[in-house]
């Protein structure tokens, strides 16, 4: 009869504690990017049609917005390593959900362009710091070591937040604008419910982070520290793409819902498409860990990239429900796992001083790419009548950032 060996049971039950509490950990400081991704950034487009009519604008006015979003993104991550060395990342996670948050309740108030704009802005910046500085902190989460969930699965589950933002905000935002007040109050009850919504999201991810060491020690000695931002530059081709991935990505998550609102959707099957779109990034977001941890260089962005790119396709080529269902589960289910896979090669590739400044840099290509991309589509969308040849556009910059992945080589990080 085989004996069952217990030499060693409390140090199996203290591995077990440790996977859990790394797994919650991961799981409340997804909340940050529920906000930062799925209400600050992809919950305007529920609002948009609604916004758009009430307001008048066009769809380039329209897509402005999401620029000014954008363009606060790009402004945060570029003060995020300032702000992250000077306050410390857990605190700048904590200030800048904050500040994101009550961005996206003010909104509510505001009827002026201007007032937007601004308020996008302010939005964007709070958000990419809160989305570097958690980041970071779900990359300190685990070591990798037996027992241990890998880094990949860790950053899938943190950035699977970004999911469930998108389906809570869909089962939410257009039952109401259907449903609700007129359509003036309406839309900014949406504002407020999402601005509450991350307000509580808050304090879980607050809490979660508060449970971290801290990890933002200034660098000591100007030349280590000149060594770590030039070692990012190796990873240039995977920069280009985070870039291109940008550009295309946000323009289908920005006019999307409005292309299904041309097409006679209504409400239940817009909240439909939007809840599986968000399902589907939070169920698979850690599923894709294992694919990331076994590929090497840009191949994992590549894969990744070019799922998005046909889920990005399909309803350009079908007017169907069934096709924009199927969108919804391909984007959904790959969309965040390229951040996920941006984020393990940084921590692959790079020493661990030198992550938040290649984490940074990743979002500062990322959000320049989607400075251009809502604009630029809804201006060709305007032009030529229809936001199918703007979204097109999109899809074809998806497909270029996958061939430009291909060029990223392994630069694994010598420890």
């Amino acid at each position: 009869m085989t004996r069952v060996s217990t030499d060693n049971p409390s140090g199996i039950d203290e591995q077990k504690v440790r996977r859990r509490r790394i797994v919650w950990i991961a799981l409340a400081l997804s909340l940050g990017p529920a906000v930062t991704l799925g209400l600050v950034r992809f919950a305007y487009a529920l609002l948009l049609p609604a916004m758009r009519d009430d307001l008048g604008w066009t769809y380039a006015l329209a897509g402005g917005i999401n620029t000014a979003n954008a363009a606060g993104y790009l402004a945060g991550a570029l003060l995020a390593a300032p702000i992250t060395n000077r306050l410390g990342i857990r605190r700048s996670f904590v200030a800048a959900l904050l500040v994101a948050a009550l961005a996206l309740l003010v909104s509510g108030l505001a009827t002026a362009y201007a007032a937007h704009v601004v308020l996008r802005i302010v939005a964007g910046v709070g958000g990419a710091i809160a989305f570097v500085s958690g980041g970071v902190l779900a990359a300190h989460a685990t070591s990798g070591r037996p027992g241990e969930p890998s880094p990949a699965t860790v950053l899938g589950l943190y950035y699977g937040g970004g999911g469930f933002g998108i389906l809570v905000s869909g089962l939410v935002v257009p039952p109401l604008l259907e449903f609700g007040p007129v359509a003036p109050v309406a839309w900014r009850l949406g504002w407020v419910c999402i601005g509450v919504m991350s307000l509580i999201s808050l304090l879980v991810a607050g809490s979660a982070a508060r449970r971290l060491p801290e990890s933002s020690e200034p660098t000591e000695g100007g030349g280590r520290e000149d060594d770590a931002d030039s070692s990012v530059w190796k990873l240039a081709p995977a920069l280009v793409a985070y870039f291109l991935f940008g550009s295309g990505y946000i323009a289908y998550m920005t006019f999307v819902v409005a292309l299904l609102g041309d097409r006679g959707a209504g409400a239940f099957e817009i909240s439909i498409f939007w809840a599986l779109l968000g399902l589907a990034a939070v169920v698979s977001a850690p599923l894709w860990g294992p694919v990331i941890e076994n590929l090497r260089g840009g191949r994992p962005l590549a894969t990744v990239t070019s799922v998005v790119a046909v889920g990005a396709i399909l309803p350009l080529i079908s007017d169907g429900s069934i096709a924009a269902f199927v969108s919804a589960v391909l984007f959904g289910g790959s969309f965040l796992a390229v951040v996920t896979a941006t984020t393990a090669l940084v921590r692959h590739s790079l020493p661990a001083r030198a992550w938040p400044a290649g984490i940074a840099l990743f979002t500062v290509c990322f959000a320049a790419g989607q400075c251009a991309g809502p604009l630029a589509s809804g201006l060709i969308s305007d032009y030529f009548g229809g936001l199918k040849v703007g979204l097109s556009l999109s899809a074809g910059i998806l497909i270029v950032g996958a061939l430009a992945a291909l060029a990223q080589r392994d630069a694994k990080h010598g420890m």
